[in-house]
């Protein structure tokens, strides 16, 4: 069984990767079991100067998965490039993917200038889709303009794979992926979470202090999937798709949508083996429904 996929000429072991934000910088997981088993992961996500987040209380479980308004926390790219990524390489020894975000489109260049020369990073993920902060983020990636914008900018000042990090909150999700693949884009991350809120009963107060959050687990897959589904048909450049994977089968799924790399998020932590379970369960699952070779369903669902 060929378990091998390619992303912009980066070679993966297996389709399967922790998505931003739910596996941290990998040193908790890679307590737990050896990480390496993994294609990749995407680390969580940077800005340019550190950020303490949203207040709390920022979590909020839900019936099919779990809100969340963290707000992007993190100590910054400088400190994650001087500390963190090289941490990582005591642990993984495979390029691992990095998450940037920003609050102006020069705050996006410069994160991905100063992580143009990290040896271990093969990847970019540009997140024009958070919708946890307010006056950036998902802004950004609302309407083409803005997200083609962004990609050529930062197309501009690195020499690494760029996958712009879309958002499902818009009305037209395949005009703003062909807008990011005529700015240059290498490849697109799709698909970040889904606005929701809860409200407490007693206090009749919303839960999030933030009012707002994305919503990740199993009950946005669907949802998921039809957006890969369709933004596959408009372009030519590899997805990364994400959204409610929680098993071997959602990996399988998600490639014959269109997929060629599958980020799993809510599910590690509700089960911090989660990923290392898919990886494991994917050669049964290949068997199963008879696949030689990940590479060759990708897409498989559009052929009929």
């Amino acid at each position: 069984m060929d378990t091998k996929v390619s992303l912009s000429g980066l070679t993966l072991s297996n389709p399967v990767i922790p998505a931003s934000g739910t596996f941290g910088y990998g040193r908790e997981f890679a307590e737990l079991y050896d990480i390496n088993c993994l294609g990749s992961f995407a680390f969580k996500g940077t800005t340019l100067s550190p950020r303490f987040g949203n207040p709390q209380p920022r979590i909020a479980e839900c019936c099919g998965g779990m809100l969340n308004a963290v707000g992007l926390q993190n100590p910054g790219i400088d400190h994650v490039i001087a500390h963190e990524l090289q941490e990582i390489k005591t642990y993984f020894q495979k390029p691992v993917i990095a998450n940037v975000s920003g609050f102006s489109i020069d705050e996006y260049v410069a994160c991905c200038s100063k992580l143009d020369d990290c040896d271990n990073v093969g990847i970019i993920e540009v997140n024009i889709s958070c919708p946890n902060v307010h006056n950036g983020g998902m802004s950004f990636g609302t309407q083409p303009e803005s997200a083609s914008e962004v990609t050529r900018a930062v197309k501009s000042v690195t020499k690494k794979p760029v996958y712009m990090k879309l958002s499902p909150n818009v009305t037209d999700i395949v005009s703003i992926a062909r807008a990011c693949e005529s700015a240059g884009a290498d490849g697109i991350s799709m698909i970040n979470t889904l606005m929701g809120m809860r409200i407490d009963l007693k206090t009749r107060c919303p839960v999030l202090a933030n009012t707002t959050g994305g919503l990740s687990g199993p009950a946005v897959f669907p949802v998921a999937l039809r957006m890969v589904y369709q933004v596959y048909e408009a372009v030519d450049i590899p997805i990364i798709g994400m959204g409610g994977v929680s098993s071997a089968g959602d990996v399988i799924e998600m490639m014959l949508a269109g997929a060629s790399a599958v980020g799993m998020g809510a599910a590690n932590l509700k089960d911090p083996f989660a990923c290392k379970k898919a990886v494991e369960a994917l050669p049964e699952a290949m068997e199963k429904y008879e696949i030689n070779s990940l590479k060759d369903i990708i897409g498989g669902a559009h052929r009929g």
